[in-house]
């Protein structure tokens, strides 16, 4: 080849790799939103009361992004209480500052304003956000947030011809304040008064015969378990909280609080209208509402009876979560196969046993995690332990104590590049859903009864699903692998919401002593500040 060959060659091959740059950073832009907070006056069971509102709209608006978007979101707090969002399942890589959770972040003081600045790096999935804050989200505020793959990025499934997000869970006619109230007084606030499916007990999701169509459901509930299904139709499970999955169809399935899930569902059946089906699990008194699938050709209105939710309860659950499997040959957020990276051959460096449990303190009901009952500081964690402000991070024993139940501010310490195992014992005939920032883990077993050493030889190591939620069945265990790389303070918690507000969460504290952008952002320079941090500078 002669040398103006191989120079108009070159040429052509610069040409195509700046194209190809740009149409990648086409799609790493920023998108710029400005949120306002206030109350407003709704009726979601047919009794007026107290909502969140979000630009005027409940649920909040459906933020719906792209991989590696930037987001610049200004949030401006019209209410009388401080207040915080916090972005279920974004992993905000290197930046925990931006977590939204009163352990990180100085909630916003009425009548002001917090600019949240974060990227959904190397994620694709179905996520949602909420009120971290007091007991603001059992009055709304949340809403679905749904990361769609850059062009570049293939998926395993066909593209959906649309998707719907739902947004499902229980609600009470009570105020948020007379809830928190009774919490506050050591009172539970007792059973839910129904479901709700974004935010309304009667909606309609429209679609064309022949058609499949992606349903992204989030339990943004605060307490309850539920069943989802849709009358005469399969879902086909194709992503969970930012993982493919094996294509498993299924009837139902069983979402847990905090957790979200993506189905595909083919409009295969005569044309006119079918029962969307969504009813609490373990429950003694069953709550269910209804939604209608509409097919746009549609002859007749939905009837006949519902379908009905799985005839036993635990068991039936606990062996569907076990199907639920990795699909170890698609890609991720990043064009690399999921399974090369071989967890289940990697030897835990540290391994933590909590127990959840339910005790008096004071003479009030509070929860535990091995003994400690969480309680917020007026300085968060995160700030303290920049300022190295002292007397604020407090302990919590890596297996559980027998010792009388205690407040604290509970850490557990942890390196940067740790490799640990976390076991959730369950020792209560209740469920538990935990879940944790910043990352997602493999869950890798669960089990009835108490959890030991010869559990492990129950593990699935080779293609256990990644999530960020892992639910704990009642006197069951559940147990996690988790690989520490990235560095900052992180939540986890119960996302059962009177849990997490009575106590039943802790922080990790992903440390290096090496404190540069490699490992971790600096403090933003709009950071708000408020208790010992008040005075320092960010």
């Amino acid at each position: 080849m002669g040398s103006r060959s191989t120079s108009v060659l070159s040429l052509l091959c610069l040409v195509l790799a700046l194209v190809s740059v740009s149409l990648v950073q086409a799609e790493d832009d920023y998108k710029f939103y400005t949120w306002t907070v206030t109350y407003g006056i709704l009726s979601p069971l047919g009794t007026p009361q107290q909502v969140i509102l979000i630009n005027g709209q409940f649920p909040g608006p459906r933020l719906d992004l792209i991989t590696n978007n930037n987001v610049i979101l200004n949030l401006v707090n019209k209410l009388d209480e401080p207040f915080l969002l916090t972005w279920n399942g974004i992993k905000q890589r290197k930046n925990s500052w931006q977590d939204g959770v009163l352990g990180t972040n100085c909630p916003i003081p009425p009548n002001s304003n917090y600019t949240y600045k974060f990227q959904t790096k190397d994620q694709i999935g179905t996520y949602s956000y909420f009120p971290s804050t007091k007991m603001h989200k059992a009055a709304g505020g949340f809403g679905g947030l749904n990361v769609y793959r850059r062009s570049v990025i293939p998926i395993p499934y066909p593209n959906p011809d649309g998707d719907f997000t739902l947004l499902i869970g229980d609600w009470y006619k009570a105020s948020h304040k007379v809830l928190r109230q009774s919490l506050d007084l050591g009172k539970s606030p007792g059973f839910p008064d129904g479901l709700l499916i974004n935010g309304q007990v009667h909606s309609t999701f429209t679609g064309n015969q022949g058609k499949t169509y992606m349903f992204r459901i989030s339990n943004v509930g605060l307490s309850t378990s539920i069943n989802f299904r849709i009358q005469g139709h399969t879902l086909k499970l194709v992503e969970v909280e930012g993982s493919h999955t094996l294509q498993n169809v299924y009837d139902s399935l069983d979402v847990h609080v905090g957790q979200s899930v993506s189905v595909l569902v083919t409009l295969n059946q005569p044309p006119k209208d079918y029962y969307i089906v969504a009813s609490t699990r373990f429950t003694q008194t069953v709550l269910s509402t209804t939604s209608v699938l509409h097919y746009s050709n549609s002859r007749s209105s939905a009837s006949g009876p519902l379908p009905a939710p799985p005839a036993d309860n635990y068991d039936w659950s606990m062996k569907q979560a076990r199907t639920y499997r990795w699909n170890l040959t698609a890609n991720a957020a990043r064009p690399n196969p999921q399974g090369s990276f071989h967890y289940g051959k990697i030897i835990p460096t540290k391994r933590i046993y909590l127990a959840n449990s339910a005790p008096l303190i004071n003479g009030k009901l509070r929860y535990a995690v091995n003994s400690v009952s969480y309680i917020n500081p007026d300085t968060p964690l995160k700030l303290a332990d920049y300022f190295n402000i002292p007397g604020i991070l407090g302990d919590i024993q890596t297996t559980p104590s027998n010792g009388p139940a205690h407040i604290a501010t509970s850490v557990l310490r942890t390196s940067l590049h740790d490799f640990i195992e976390v076991v959730f014992q369950n020792n209560e005939n209740t469920m538990q859903s935990w879940h944790l920032d910043g990352y997602d883990f493999w869950v890798v077993g669960y089990g009835s009864g108490q959890w030991t050493d010869a559990s492990r030889s129950t593990y699935n190591l080779v293609d256990a699903l990644t999530r960020h939620t892992a639910q704990v069945y009642p006197n069951s265990w559940t147990a996690i692998l988790v690989s520490l790389d990235n560095q900052g303070m992180w939540n986890l918690r119960s996302a059962i919401w009177e849990r997490q507000y009575l106590g039943q969460q802790l922080y990790l504290r992903v440390w290096n002593a090496q404190r540069t952008a490699a490992n971790e952002y600096d403090i933003p320079n709009n950071a708000l500040l408020c208790g010992k941090a008040l005075g320092h500078h960010p």
